[in-house]
């Protein structure tokens, strides 16, 4: 019916209609296709670089193979569960009557206060016009101003909870740091909820709940993908995260708790004291060794966190939460959100932020202020609950990438 050795060779493409059957015993497969028609056949060159046994990852990022990985088994795994969790993300939050909100991936604010973002201008093949000599001119830009891919969804998002009640926003977010980890990445997803009426104590509860909604979600829906995984305890995890209570501590108890480790003869890379911000090592300590389960740390250091999160009545802490996770650190970070307008107002300076840009932020506290929350998850840790870290760089990778941005 056709040449045997176009329609079976490892890449080729073919469509067949037949018969499933039952195969004969003592075959190793569980069904067999017993031919009728030959449909199509798209032939695949000898040199294919995808062979038929099971490649590693750094081989796999390799330029010969980083367009056709999607299709070796691992990485349309991958994709089938990210699929999976970008379904469940839906559900969770429809399920529990929260509006989605597209936010604007273009912005003039800076959310996270960092100035690590990426600037959008049409002006650099012209050259860049300057005022006074010293500062540039963004007069003769596109926008007028200074415009920047978005950090995070989290302001535009409070103006829409402040109206219609609970939101969440999934969309693509941007960050310019120069940090070549599988905890940084340029370009990723997130997930951020924003919830009326809720403090620091609710943000918590719905942070767990989501978590173990999505982990439960896998076990429920992904286990066939989930054993394609190289880690075979990743399934037994899912069940842990998706049935343990979280542990909750304040920041002040885990550093107590690094301290007292360090006096145990334990070493960390970094230093442990009052005031840093948790290392990836400080938050596995916490999850795989202190408690060996998830941790949720709360109210940090404001030196730390970001101007709009509530400050707390000792004046050097705010009402902000990380949740923490085995094998991962850092998954979800939170906050109570600063509803007092002198108090947030105060904070922007105190960050060195100029006010202009964050006078329809401010409105938000002068005009019927109400208490609200929330928190924001990075689609792509979402994913290293499994032991291969799903990226749009992994699955949609640029040819001019460095390896180093690419997480494992």
């Amino acid at each position: 019916m056709a040449n045997l050795g176009s329609l079976v060779a490892t890449g080729a493409s073919v469509k067949v209609e037949g018969l499933l059957v039952a195969p004969p015993v003592g075959k190793k497969q569980r069904i067999e296709l017993r031919l009728e028609k030959v449909l199509h056949v798209g032939p695949v060159d000898p040199a294919y670089p995808i062979p038929k046994t099971q490649l590693s990852l750094e081989v796999l990022r390799d330029h010969n193979h980083i367009h056709l990985r999607p299709r070796t088994n691992m990485i349309s795994a991958i994709i089938r569960i990210r699929d999976a969790l970008a379904f469940a993300t839906h559900s969770f939050f429809h399920e529990n009557e929260f509006r989605l909100i597209h936010t604007p991936i273009i912005t003039t604010s800076d959310c996270e206060g960092a100035g690590e973002m990426f600037r959008v201008t049409t002006m650099v093949g012209e050259g860049i016009p300057q005022k006074d000599g010293k500062k540039i001119d963004y007069a003769a830009d596109f926008f007028g101003r200074q415009a920047f891919l978005t950090v995070s969804g989290q302001l535009q998002l409070e103006t829409c909870a402040c109206a219609v009640g609970d939101v969440y926003t999934f969309g693509p977010s941007f960050r310019a740091e120069h940090s070549h980890t599988s905890r940084h990445l340029a370009e990723f997803w997130m997930v951020e909820p924003e919830i009326v009426d809720a403090d620091i104590q609710d943000v918590m509860n719905w942070a767990e709940a989501y978590v173990k909604y999505m982990s439960q979600w896998l076990i429920d829906k992904c286990c066939d993908d989930m054993e394609l995984m190289a880690d075979k305890g990743c399934i037994d995890r899912l069940r842990m995260v998706a049935s343990t209570p979280f542990e909750r501590i304040s920041y002040t108890e885990a550093v107590k708790i690094l301290e007292e480790a360090v006096k145990g003869g334990k070493k960390f890379d970094n230093k442990v004291e009052w005031g840093i911000d948790l290392a990836s090592e400080h938050e596995r300590f916490l999850t795989e060794n202190e408690f060996q389960k998830p941790v949720i740390v709360y109210n940090y250091p404001k030196g730390i966190k970001a101007f709009y999160m509530r400050l707390n009545d000792d004046s050097k802490t705010v009402a902000a939460m990380d949740v923490l996770v085995p094998k991962v650190g850092e998954l979800i970070g939170g906050s109570q959100r600063e509803e007092r307008y002198e108090v947030i107002k105060e904070r922007i300076l105190e960050m060195g932020l100029p006010l202009k840009p964050y006078e329809w932020y401010l409105d938000l506290r002068r005009f019927g202020t109400v208490k609200h929350s929330g928190f924001g998850l990075g689609f792509e840790q979402c994913c290293c609950l499994r032991p291969a870290l799903t990226t749009l760089e992994t699955l949609f990778p640029s040819q001019d990438t460095q390896e180093e941005q690419i997480c494992n």
